[in-house]
């Protein structure tokens, strides 16, 4: 039975993924690595130190800096949200869904909790989770499972206990590595990728997510 449901951020919860795709394009320019919204595309759902050190092995020869492109690239992204950041479709009536049926609620994304922070302030959702959670900290980030068991064990629940929303490849490999149900919402570039066919279920929208398909994968548990 699910008695947890877990939430991704960037590009689930807000349209932050053109924010994050602008935001690397320009940093990156700076530092002479030319990218295109297919190449961020590519790294949707990584950690940021972590995309970073994927295009510092592509160009070694823009000696990148971790820590001071990863603080620029944050800083315009967290800029971009205030500015920009919209919820996405259905977010408000999903949670609402599943508050009705007494269901914890968990946040755990790849970003920072500095823009998480930033997030859910700027939604107003803050007060709906029993935990908010960010890789920051972690070894490792998406596509391991280490965020969502983490959340799991704050929530106290079994991850096969636990019914994760996803927007990138790499939060649905995260997903079901952990042993979760997952449902994933992929953007419209991405929906019709085949690795996708690993998820449980797939909308295009949060507003598709329907109490049939709640039902059905509750069955699949029990």
């Amino acid at each position: 039975m699910i008695k947890a449901v877990i939430f991704d951020m960037d590009g689930l919860l807000i349209d932050s993924e053109p924010l994050w795709r602008k935001a690397e394009i320009e940093v990156f320019a700076k530092c002479g690595i030319i990218l295109s919204d297919d190449d961020c595309r590519k790294t949707t759902g990584m950690r940021v130190d972590e995309v970073i050190k994927h295009w510092a092995t592509i160009y070694p020869k823009a000696k990148l800096n971790v820590n001071e492109t990863l603080n620029a690239i944050m800083e315009k992204v967290t800029a971009l949200v205030v500015d920009k950041g919209e919820a996405m479709s259905g977010v408000y009536r999903t949670i609402e869904f599943f508050k009705n049926k007494n269901m914890l609620l968990a946040l755990a994304s790849a970003s920072n909790y500095n823009l998480i922070s930033t997030v859910v302030n700027k939604l107003n959702i803050k007060q709906e989770f029993a935990t908010i959670e960010s890789a920051e900290n972690l070894q490792y980030g998406k596509p391991h499972p280490e965020i969502f068991l983490t959340t799991a064990n704050k929530l106290n629940v079994r991850p096969e206990e636990c019914l994760v929303f996803e927007d990138s490849l790499y939060g649905v490999l995260a997903g079901k590595a952990a042993k979760m149900k997952v449902v994933a919402v992929p953007e419209e570039a991405n929906y019709n990728k085949k690795e996708f066919a690993i998820a449980d279920a797939k909308i295009t929208s949060l507003e598709l997510f329907s109490s049939d398909l709640y039902e059905q994968l509750q069955n699949e548990i029990q």
